[in-house]
């Protein structure tokens, strides 16, 4: 169960009722970060931190100063726990004109996702469109009505989505960044334009960079992706997820993602620092 920490943010305490008039809610106006803590750690705490920054940036919204102490005091009281800070331009008058707001922001805990004992995922391709919007491409802004109307597409028969452009290149997952390797060259799709730019994503590919793999970022068609000998999607709370089957596309779970998924554990056990 998701609850509120009480520590104080922006004058407030986290226990006070969201503003009614808070621009986040009228407008999603904000971003949030998701971090996984393991063992008192939260490994991408310095990647969140940049893609906030760059967040912060594009928005034009103060640097939140009290985001590195606030995640590292609630990580050390929640061990094992998933943290998701929440930040919005504040409460405004009516209109779309920002004036002189105060940000306001808040975190929140809840538990790890549980382990499934399936090897893989099952995943379909999403009827529901992403539009190209280079402003807002890889920060993780506060509206997320492309996911909410691609999720709701269907219920348990899958556990993920792959979302495409309306060009129809696939771009990402609903929740997680997507991956597939075809004659020996790791592909994933740029994020320039639309999507998320996920931390482990990146991790992925210093990793493979660091392994001297060739790395293709370009937008590929649907059948560069069906042709491909292994996929996997990744996600820094859920890990590195191999895709066995894409409606009725199969695969095995590749050599690939079970490396990197070794050492996306040995980061997570402090046994291996993030990646230049």
């Amino acid at each position: 169960m998701i609850r509120e920490e009480t520590a104080e943010v922006a004058g407030k305490t986290a226990e006070e009722r969201v503003d009614p008039l808070d621009r986040g809610l009228h407008y999603g106006d904000g971003l949030f970060e998701t971090l996984r803590v393991d063992g008192g750690r939260i490994p991408f705490l310095p990647w969140h931190a940049d893609r906030l920054r760059e967040g912060c940036r594009r928005l034009n919204l103060p640097w939140p100063g009290h985001f590195l102490a606030q995640a590292e005091a609630l990580a050390a009281r929640h061990p094992r726990a998933v943290l998701k800070f929440l930040y919005t331009a504040g409460p405004g008058e009516r209109g779309y004109r920002r004036s002189r707001n105060r940000p306001v922001s808040r975190w929140f805990v809840s538990g790890l996702p549980p382990e499934t004992a399936e090897p893989g995922l099952r995943v379909r391709w999403c009827r529901h469109r992403l539009a190209h919007q280079p402003a807002l491409a890889g920060i993780k802004h506060l509206n997320r009505l492309d996911q909410v109307l691609a999720r709701a597409e269907w219920e348990d028969e899958f556990d993920e989505g792959i979302l495409c452009d309306f060009q129809g290149h696939p771009v990402e997952g609903v929740q997680s960044n997507l991956f597939w390797v075809r004659d020996g060259v790791l592909h994933t799709p740029p994020l320039d334009a639309c999507g998320v730019a996920g931390v482990l994503r990146r991790a992925v590919l210093a990793w493979a960079a660091r392994e001297g793999l060739a790395i293709s970022e370009a937008y590929q068609p649907p059948a560069s992706l069906l042709g491909a000998e292994e996929v996997f999607l990744t996600n820094s709370v859920r890990g590195i997820q191999p895709v066995l089957r894409l409606e009725t596309r199969t695969w095995q779970p590749g050599p690939l993602a079970r490396r990197f998924a070794a050492r996306l554990e040995a980061l997570r056990q402090g046994k291996e620092a993030l990646p230049a």
